[in-house]
């Protein structure tokens, strides 16, 4: 068993983010929403646990508590923002609305005894984000950082192992916020990291093989890092009983169908390529929201593959590509939706297969590439841009139709072709194009025009949970502005995407 850190959901916009922060450290952690039971805590033996960040007031009836008693389980606490308030609610401490609000970089200064601030500087920048603050601390807490604006900034109850803080280390704008976490996970649980892809691989493969026996598996392979990897998995694995079945579903970027093709026809695995154009779209006519396209074509999947399954014989397992930001995303608890994903939320009640396998289910989108690196997927597999299951449907705003995704297949390869002639493919972490459901006016040799409007995007991040617009320089913008227009019949207007994630999220729909 791995040393492991429970993040207790209630609702944050960083959760994601704490847990993979832990998980840099070498430590094992996972998300679970605020209400989990005693006993499921007891029957996981963690650590230590994390309460996130979350939009509520705790003082109000309608507001998430977990259950206080998890505070008297002798288990270290670290409470972030909104953690650190309820921590503070459930053990008799008053928290109430100041006067002036905290957003952004705050001057914040450290008591150094505290072992979470312990070897860093006295004072530095963190990143406040509350409405809400600790007015008066609970028995046996004592403020251990402050703010001009907030006199507990952090507190702590060092003989029961209780500590929160009211700023967000998990954000890479809070100075040294790593360093706290990680003092959080080897100075008060104790903790040394014990978590290696690695080692995952060789557990996954061992438990692969016991869950499967002599049963055959029906892989959905799609050609992005995350079904890429989960083939070499179960590749590793089971050999000769893995079918990998590709649906070509007609969303799919230019010549990416082939390209899936002729990688996967190369691997020592059954490979059957389904060419389901007609059948997506017409299951997409009339469609315009954005969850909806995705209910539509994960059931569709999962029909397609139940129909590919009774060819080529019986089949008991149901293998995905499914990582655990899919997971979190889809909703955990009561936390909000943010998106939900073809292989998560749109799975239907139905499915035609024993079980389900999922062997990244666990694992961030970098630690997928790390486990493909260790079972040594080439690196234009390990490395290949981050693409949607639902491909360009949900980068087709409006009805997905042939027209316009043909009009965005060759607008996007254009944007592709001139980041990579610049030389900037390996700094952006992920570009690509959209098409919008606006037409304006534009003139072309002399000729009014009425045609599209496409929006490009681009970021970089370590995580894909946040995200920084790319800085493109305006010469590269400008090139793939000029080839689209003159090359690509349907457009008349570029726009570039300068959100970053948050509030956005880096695909439009």
């Amino acid at each position: 068993m791995h040393q492991t850190i429970l993040v207790l959901d209630f609702g944050g916009q960083y959760n994601q983010l704490i847990a993979r922060r832990v998980r840099e450290c070498n430590v094992y952690c996972e998300v679970y929403p605020y209400q989990i039971g005693i006993d499921k805590i007891k029957e996981l033996n963690p650590a230590g646990i994390i309460f996130t960040g979350g939009p509520n007031s705790v003082y109000l009836e309608d507001s998430p508590h977990c259950d206080p008693a998890i505070l008297e389980l002798g288990i270290p606490v670290l409470g972030i923002c909104y953690g650190i308030q309820a921590m503070a609610h459930a053990l008799g401490g008053k928290v109430t609305t100041p006067d002036s609000r905290e957003y952004g970089k705050t001057q914040t200064y450290y008591d150094t005894t505290c072992p979470l601030f312990e070897g860093l500087p006295e004072s530095g920048i963190s990143w406040m984000s509350h409405t809400d603050y600790v007015s008066g601390l609970p028995e046996g807490f004592e403020a251990v950082a402050h703010t001009d604006c907030t006199p507990v900034a952090a507190m702590q109850n060092k003989a029961k192992k209780l500590y929160g803080v009211q700023f967000h280390p998990e954000v890479l704008h809070t100075e040294n916020g790593i360093a706290m976490l990680r003092n959080f996970l080897t100075k008060v649980c104790g903790l040394t990291g014990d978590w290696t892809m690695g080692d995952y691989a060789i557990a996954e493969v061992e438990q692969i093989r016991q869950k499967v026996g002599d049963g055959k598996v029906l892989l959905a392979l799609s050609g992005g890092v995350d079904s890429s990897v989960c083939a070499a998995l179960l590749a590793k694995a089971i050999g000769s009983q893995l079918t990998c079945i590709f649906v070509d579903h007609g969303c799919m970027r230019k010549n990416e169908g082939d390209e899936v093709e002729e990688a996967f026809r190369q691997w020592k695995v059954n490979f059957v390529r389904v060419n389901a154009e007609d059948r997506f779209l017409g299951k997409l006519v009339g469609v315009t929201e954005p969850e909806r396209k995705r209910k539509i074509i994960g059931e569709e999947f999962i029909r397609v593959f139940e129909e590919e399954a009774k060819k080529v014989g019986k089949v008991d397992f149901l293998a995905q590509g499914t990582i655990y930001p899919d997971v979190i995303e889809s909703g955990l608890g009561d936390a909000a939706v943010i998106k939900s994903h073809h292989n998560v939320g749109g799975l239907p009640d139905y499915v035609d297969f024993k079980e389900i396998i999922e062997p990244l289910r666990l694992l961030f989108k970098d630690e997928v590439r790390q486990l493909g690196r260790e079972l040594g997927l080439a690196d234009v597999l390990v490395n290949r841009q981050p693409f949607p299951g639902p491909g360009l449907a949900i980068r087709c705003i409006g009805e997905v139709v042939k027209e316009k995704l043909d009009i965005l297949r060759d607008a996007d390869w254009i944007f592709r072709d001139e980041i990579a002639k610049a030389g900037l493919d390996q700094s952006i972490n992920q570009y690509f194009a959209v098409i919008t459901d606006m037409r304006s006016v534009g003139v072309m040799g002399d000729a009014r025009t009425y045609d599209y409007t496409l929006a490009l995007r681009a970021v970089t991040t370590t995580d894909f949970m946040t995200a920084d617009w790319a800085r493109i320089p305006y010469e590269v913008l400008e090139a793939a502005s000029v080839r689209i227009v003159n090359e690509v019949r349907g457009i008349n207007r570029i726009v570039y995407d300068i959100t970053s994630k948050p509030p956005a999220t880096i695909e439009w729909e």
